[in-house]
């Protein structure tokens, strides 16, 4: 439902309060369909290595609107609208496989890859009775296509023509560590989709959120991938507001080799510890030029 307007004053407070009609608004929230997934933004579709073979597709929503993402016969990645141009029925109904063609199961109009339109059925009529008018189009009324831009193996896809490429989008601090972390090819191993009944603001500000991470999230502070001394933040850059939240480790030249080892060795001992771990961590002290009382004692 709306919010009344005359409720919709911005608290006090300024940008520190978000009220809470800006989550349950129908006006504001076509207004970000419109302006944000159907605007200027780049929306994340998923990973290349999704789509490995020229003909596999994977099907997925940008906002509210749901599309087809494609590897076409030449091996470029394709996004286009999961509607057929003559009725609106969806043109994929599964969420991914492979195939050279599409068609709507409703009357059978056929797609390419890129989500052109190739084919018509009875568009002559049959017998000399019905079809479609010579002077008819259909083919201009396809799927609307996304503009895609493929960034360290991300897709990305946009219906704007003026947004800016996707690494002047981000910015060149979240780029960076974007790159840092996608490096190397990935491979699938498997997937899982999760459905929120939430308005779509609450998850985008609950992975910015890294106050909660140490506090609910007990795997951070068990296997001490978090832990108080540890430098980090948040980083917010580029056109779109985009960020990347980071830690890192604690690291002193000051501190022994020895040291620094039996920390490691101690870390290997949580994961798997074994007498042969122990025996190892004893025959590097006793090599050590520190003193085997001094430090390694205590891992």
């Amino acid at each position: 439902m709306s919010a009344d307007p005359a409720s919709r004053a911005w608290p006090s407070e300024g940008l520190a309060r978000v009220p809470y009609w800006i989550y349950q608004d129908e006006d504001v929230y076509r207004r970000e369909q419109e302006r944000i997934y159907r605007g200027d933004a780049w929306n994340f579709l998923g990973l290349e290595a999704e789509l490995p073979e020229k003909g596999d597709f994977k099907t997925t929503f940008v906002g509210e609107m749901p599309v087809v993402v494609t590897r076409d016969e030449s091996g470029a990645i394709r996004c286009f609208e999961n509607r057929c141009a003559h009725r609106g029925a969806l043109l994929c109904l599964a969420d991914r496989g492979n195939a050279k063609e599409i068609a709507c199961v409703y009357h059978n109009w056929t797609y390419d890859l890129r989500g052109d339109l190739t084919a018509v059925a009875f568009r002559r009529g049959v017998q000399g009775k019905g079809g479609m008018p010579l002077d008819a189009d259909p083919e201009s009324q396809a799927p609307r296509k996304f503009r895609v831009e493929i960034f360290c193996g991300l897709i990305f896809a946009t219906l704007s023509d003026k947004t800016p490429v996707v690494e002047r989008y981000i910015g060149p601090e979240v780029a960076a560590r974007i790159r840092r972390v996608m490096k190397e090819p990935i491979k699938i191993l498997g997937g899982y989709t999760q459905v929120l009944q939430s308005n779509w603001k609450l998850y985008f500000e609950n992975v910015k959120d890294t106050y909660h991470a140490s506090l609910l999230h007990l795997f951070f502070s068990t296997f001490r991938l978090n832990r108080l001394e540890q430098k980090g933040g948040v980083v917010v850059g580029g056109e779109g507001g985009s960020h990347a939240s980071f830690t890192m480790m604690k690291s002193s030249t000051s501190v022994p080799a020895c040291a620094r080892r039996a920390a490691a060795t101690r870390w290997r001992r949580r994961r798997c510890w074994s007498p042969w771990t122990r025996s190892a961590t004893a025959s590097r002290c006793r090599s050590s030029p520190c003193s085997r009382d001094s430090c390694c004692s205590r891992s």
